[in-house]
This record gives structure tokens, C-alpha cells and sequence, in this order.
């Protein structure tokens, strides 16, 4: 055995296949954005106590848990994309993925109308969340386009770089939640 059967995946990919670095510089920076705007909502949220609380008492967590449940339903789809052997196995995953994705956004819409957030408000709490939870959004909305583009020419690098991307996606959910959420 060598050491690149060692490194190989299902796929016959190596480790040493291009792309992975720049995979890896998305997911850093990504999650660096993630915690600068976290860290930014945390300092918020101690130095406007009361706005803080009123704002999180509009949130819907029942709606938050819900998309939790899909994005984390969506990921497993992903997995499962990663994994098959069989391309028209792996385009439904993938498929699946995305649509998990696409629910994901179009409740958070619902949920930002419900909870009656706008665009032009004035205070800091408003602010930030729609700040987060809309750049959040956005990257949802184009993991799930590219995941749809990958279904419909999916390549191994592809659906293994894509997929690791969308689990990156649904970690900065899980650190988001709590801090928006439940603080």
C-alpha cells in the first residue's frame, strides 16, 4: 500500500487534488466573519441591556429550531452527496441539499415578518440581527444555488468542495443561534 491509496477517498481523489486550500481559506474567513459580527452583537448587547432583550423577545424560537432542523436535515443530505458512488444517487442528494437550503431562507423571510423587522430600523438590535442573520441568508441562498448548478454537472472535486463548504454554512448557524437567539 502507498501513501496514496492511504489518501484517497471514495472517489479515487487524493489529498493533494486542487481546491482543497482554497476550500479551507473560504471556511476560515467565513467563520471570521461569523465571529467578528458575533463578537460585535455581544459588546452591543452589554452596552444596550433592555434593547436586547426586547428585541430577543420578538424571535420566534420555535421558527429558529425549526430552520435549525432543516439546515442540519440539509447537511445530512450533503453527506449523503459526498458519499454515493452513483452520480444519479448523488444529483438527488445534492438536490435535497438545496432545497433544504431554499426552505431554510424562505422561513427566515416568514420569520423576519413576523417578527416584524425592517430594513430602516433605527435601533442597534435590529440592526445587527438583520445584519447577521441576512449575510447568513445570502450565503444559504448561493450555497443552495451552487449546490443545485453541482447537481446538474457534478464532478467528485466538486460535490466534495461544495459540500464541505455547506457544512460550513450550518456551523455558523449553530454558533449564531445561540448568541442571537437565546443571549
Amino acid at each position: 500500500m502507498t501513501s496514496t491509496d492511504v489518501n484517497q477517498d471514495v472517489h479515487g481523489r487524493t489529498a493533494s487534488d486542487g481546491g482543497d486550500l482554497l476550500v479551507w481559506i473560504l471556511a476560515w474567513s467565513e467563520l471570521a466573519a461569523f465571529g467578528a459580527l458575533l463578537t460585535a452583537y455581544v459588546i452591543a448587547s452589554w452596552i444596550h441591556p433592555d434593547e436586547f432583550a426586547k428585541g430577543a423577545a420578538r424571535l420566534h424560537q420555535t421558527l429558529a429550531l425549526a430552520n435549525t432542523i432543516i439546515l442540519l436535515t440539509s447537511g445530512w443530505f450533503a453527506v449523503k452527496a459526498a458519499s454515493c458512488w452513483h452520480q444519479r444517487s448523488q444529483c438527488l442528494m445534492l438536490l435535497g441539499a438545496a432545497g433544504g437550503g431554499f426552505l431554510f431562507v424562505a422561513l427566515k423571510l416568514y420569520e423576519y415578518r413576523l417578527e416584524g423587522v425592517s430594513l430602516l430600523a433605527a435601533d442597534t438590535f435590529s440592526q445587527l440581527y438583520l445584519l447577521i442573520t441576512g449575510f447568513h441568508i445570502a450565503h444559504v441562498l448561493f450555497g443552495a444555488l451552487l449546490l443545485v448548478l453541482v447537481a446538474r454537472f457534478p464532478s467528485p472535486q466538486n460535490v466534495h468542495l461544495l459540500t464541505t463548504l455547506w457544512h460550513v454554512i450550518d456551523i455558523d448557524w449553530l454558533v449564531m443561534l445561540p448568541v442571537v437567539c437565546l443571549l
